[in-house]
């Protein structure tokens, strides 16, 4: 062989190790945590498979003690959550400037692991709550070289400044050394799932930074990137941004307040006076001031940063999250101005090409209202923090099921449980529903963005109309079963095996799986269905097949008929909570 011919064999095997060296470093990327739009919605997908996020969020200190999380953790597991949320602090971190300490993380992770769960961390950066308490403490000490923001008094608050250059560096290099380490100990294995990138951003007791720097920042040109982007989305701005913009004619440059107008101070009376009424109507209405949009696109911008430096170590999904305008408390100032919130969500896109999507804190009754504006223009919907409690099991399946969000997380998971005091056994709906939605996530998956799902609420025992939903080819009705029949049977009416509708689940799942084919979770319920084609034959019931909750693990049960299905005409009593997968036939 002569001396070109192995030139050339060299240069041929060098293109073929190139090629295979790309695709396996695809493949790696393919297969860690990420998301992707299937059948019109986005989803979470880990390990190359959709994932749902059954989540609980930690209290804020809870994480930084393995000690503290051991009795935990079998806790987080039995009520059926396969993912928690758990803070990750700066202060922890990096005690002192450039030397790391990754303890709190890895122990995360192992026991993480060892519970057979995932994680969403954390990242309490700069900001917690919209101040600056998880910073460390060379950061705090120091605010010649991380400024405080001031409100119009003069006042220095507890909030480091957007335009704190060497703060943002800081936070933007802790992060980056956070996901190296988690890339090194987690990047074949996907215990880590997502990352908050800080927590709930925003001025609070002023509506914007009123620094010397901040104010010089204010009084200057809107910057042409932010125009730039509003100009090209014109189209699709949130509502609220653009009757601002529009009231203003629409100016294409020009000062913060030339561009977006002076604002109204005076409307913060409104927020201490409002009454019932205008508590449920006037509040998103408030004029809401310029500063919301300054702020909104310095912390975009402080934050980008953050991400950029995290994502060039390892790039999962990062969001961020907001503290909500509320009837209370519908002023930026008395809630954290500039967070992402929906009326400035256009601004933060902007600000933050890098961020993934944005994320409500959701405790106020307007739950479903909230869902749907944090969906605009493909937002993916994702709740790291609800109320802890009863209700937490209707929201989930609100957000999951009636707003495909990718995962739900209660805040506080830890606090709730009652194996502190003693009460392990008390009735956890969140945790029953955990349970029905783990088991029927490939479907749930498979099946959002179709219009194939239906979630009924709950309705009461007796007395209650049926409620009917069209779904597939077919009509379902379901209707409280008949509790005084279930009564004089009494113990053939038995529970044992499974509990009662009262103790779980909240409501009816249904799912179409296929033209004549359907699967129900619930109790307590009477079920039938009727054809939606005109003309259409008497349906019957081909087979049922149900599935039962058993000590915390789904069996097989009964396959039904006879009594059970009215003779193949309908359920006419199924009162223990199971999963029913039901087929159809039509006839004469």
């Amino acid at each position: 062989m002569n001396f070109n011919s192995v030139q050339r064999l060299f240069l041929v095997l060098s293109v073929i190790a190139y090629a295979l060296i790309t695709a396996m470093n695809a493949a790696a990327i393919n297969l860690q945590p990420h998301l992707e739009t299937r059948h019109g919605v986005r989803q979470m997908v880990v390990d190359g498979n959709p994932f749902l996020i059954l989540g609980g969020e930690l209290n804020n200190s809870s994480s930084s003690s393995r000690e503290y999380m051991k009795p935990i953790w079998p806790e987080l597991a039995r009520k059926n959550l396969n993912t928690v949320l758990a803070a990750v602090t700066w202060e922890l971190t990096e005690p002192t400037e450039g030397k790391f300490d990754f303890s709190v993380v890895d122990g995360l992770i192992q026991d993480a692991r060892a519970h057979n769960m995932h994680l969403v961390l954390l990242w309490f950066g700069s900001w917690k709550n919209g101040e600056s308490s998880y910073v460390p403490y060379w950061v705090k000490t120091n605010p010649k070289r991380f400024p405080l923001i001031k409100n119009g008094s003069g006042q220095t608050l507890n909030v480091l400044s957007t335009f704190g250059t060497a703060t943002r560096d800081a936070d933007a290099r802790a992060f980056g050394a956070l996901m190296r380490h988690i890339r090194e100990v987690d990047g074949q294995q996907h215990t880590v799932l997502m990352m908050q990138v800080e927590n709930e951003v925003g001025v609070l007791g002023d509506t914007r930074d009123r620094s010397a720097v901040a104010n010089k920042a204010f009084s200057g040109p809107v910057p042409p990137k932010l125009m730039k982007y509003l100009v090209k989305h014109k189209d699709t701005l949130a509502p609220e941004l653009l009757a601002v913009w529009k009231a203003n004619g629409f100016k294409t440059s020009g000062t913060w307040t030339e561009v977006f107008g002076e604002g109204k101070p005076d409307s913060i009376v409104l927020s201490y006076n409002l009454t019932d009424e205008q508590r449920k109507t006037e509040w998103r209405k408030l004029h809401w001031p310029v500063d919301e949009i300054f702020m909104a696109w310095h912390y975009a911008r402080y934050v980008e940063k953050v991400i950029e430096a995290g994502k060039r170590e390892y790039n999962i999904p990062m969001y961020v999250n907001a503290w909500l305008q509320q009837p209370s408390l519908p002023w930026p100032g008395t809630y954290p101005s500039g967070g992402p919130v929906p009326q400035v969500a256009d601004i933060w896109r902007a600000g933050a090409p890098s961020m993934d999507f944005m994320s409500p804190d959701l405790y106020i009754s307007e739950f479903d209202e909230t869902c749907t504006r944090f969906t605009r223009n493909g937002n993916t919907l994702f709740i790291p923090e609800a109320n802890t409690g009863p209700g937490s099991a209707i929201n989930a399946l609100t957000a999951i099921l009636n707003h495909n969000a990718i995962g739900f997380s209660p805040f506080g998971i830890d606090g709730w449980f009652g194996f502190r005091s003693g009460n392990v056994s008390a009735p956890d709906p969140l945790a029953q529903t955990y349970a029905v939605l783990d088991y029927l996530a490939p479907l749930i998956l498979d099946n959002q963005g179709r219009g194939s799902i239906a979630w009924l609420p709950p309705t009461p025992n007796t007395g209650s109309a049926a409620q009917e939903v069209s779904l597939g080819n077919y009509t379902i009705h379901i209707s409280p079963a008949n509790n005084g029949f279930r009564r004089f049977l009494g113990n053939r009416a038995s529970t044992a095996l499974h509990p009662t509708d009262s103790e779980g689940f909240p409501g009816y799942l249904i799912i179409c799986t296929g033209p004549d084919e359907y699967v129900v979770a619930g109790g307590n319920m009477n079920l039938s269905f009727t054809a939606n084609a005109a003309g259409a034959k008497t349906v019957r019931l081909g087979s049922i097949d149900e599935s039962l909750l058993v000590d915390g693990h789904w069996v097989p049960g009964r396959r039904l008929n006879g009594d059970q299905t009215g003779n193949d005409s309908h359920m006419p009593f199924m009162w223990n909570f199971g999963i029913y997968r039901i087929h159809l036939y039509q006839r004469d």
